[in-house]
């Protein structure tokens, strides 16, 4: 039971936080290609595969991550006390864990096409990379939101099996919403990780972040238009749109209050909820 606990402590289980904003773009992705027209169960079947592949793939991610950083996690008051950084658990066994799950997850990926397959294979070294970017690039945020809106793409060549402009624009965008938000969350360790040397677009721009964080939302509520338009959705979408305007430039960069880690885990976990907003308004847009 025990060992349980570790690896559910390991993987962040607890916290679906983590893999519900990487299932979010999957499943707009996936919304927004989908002829609702057709058998629905097909719908849900690819979405019950998304969103294994999320968990699954975030456990691995945060174990590799885990391993990657564990002499510098033992230095943050965050994560000293997680399972590899406090010896709870060894690197080896910790890597027979990620191996498991992404040898479950490649089970799951081999229900999609061809195209898709290979599209995922191809971004694998992406996931795996992050850690190292914080130790060598204060933009590690970014190459965050590469790897975790990835699956956009995926959703949409695997039921089109092919790329267009649409998804593409989305993907932009949503790489734009992470790096937003993951800049709110490294507001947390901002101390703890100036003094150990890692780097972050919080630290970055830490003196002025709201801009940063306007200017990234910004970027990401016009792919939202764009792709609206490119859809031909009804106004409908476009009135909703309201919603996600007001909750990422309002609640998450007006009212923010970097100096305070709670306000900050708060606006980061408010990005659960951007995720169904969004969700529901391509739904809007594709049925009404």
């Amino acid at each position: 039971m025990n060992q349980i606990n570790l690896f559910i402590e390991l993987t962040r289980l607890k916290r679906p936080i983590g893999f519900m904003l990487l299932f979010w773009p999957c499943i707009w992705g996936l919304t927004i290609v989908y002829d609702f027209n057709s058998d629905l169960l097909n719908y849900f079947f690819y979405s019950a595969l998304f969103l294994s592949g999320s968990i699954l793939m975030r456990s691995a991610g945060c174990i590799v991550n885990d391993i990657a950083d564990k002499n510098f996690d033992k230095k943050v008051e965050r994560t000293k006390n997680r399972p590899i950084a406090s010896g709870k658990i060894s690197t080896k066994i910790a890597s027979i864990y990620a191996l498991f799950l992404c040898g479950i997850a490649f089970l799951v990926l081999i229900n999609f096409n061809n195209f898709t397959i290979l599209m995922a294979l191809i971004s694998m070294p992406l996931a795996f990379t992050y850690p190292l970017m914080k130790r060598i690039t204060y933009w590690p945020q970014l190459f965050l939101g590469i790897t975790f809106n990835y699956g956009l793409i995926l959703a949409w060549i695997s039921i089109s099996n092919e790329i267009s402009i649409i998804p593409i624009i989305f993907y932009l965008g949503a790489i734009f919403w992470t790096l937003g938000y993951d800049t709110i969350y490294g507001f947390q360790d901002i101390k703890d990780d100036e003094i150990i040397g890692v780097k972050s677009t919080s630290i970055k721009f830490k003196n002025d972040p709201k801009k940063f964080l306007f200017i990234s939302y910004s970027l990401f509520i016009i792919s939202l238009f764009l792709v609206g338009m490119l859809m031909k959705f009804k106004i409908y979408y476009f009135l909703f749109m309201i919603i996600p305007i007001l909750q990422l430039l309002v609640f998450q960069v007006y009212k923010l209050n970097t100096r305070q880690s709670i306000d900050c885990l708060s606006k980061f976990k408010s990005n659960n909820f951007l995720g169904l907003i969004v969700f529901i308004n391509i739904l809007i847009g594709k049925l009404i």
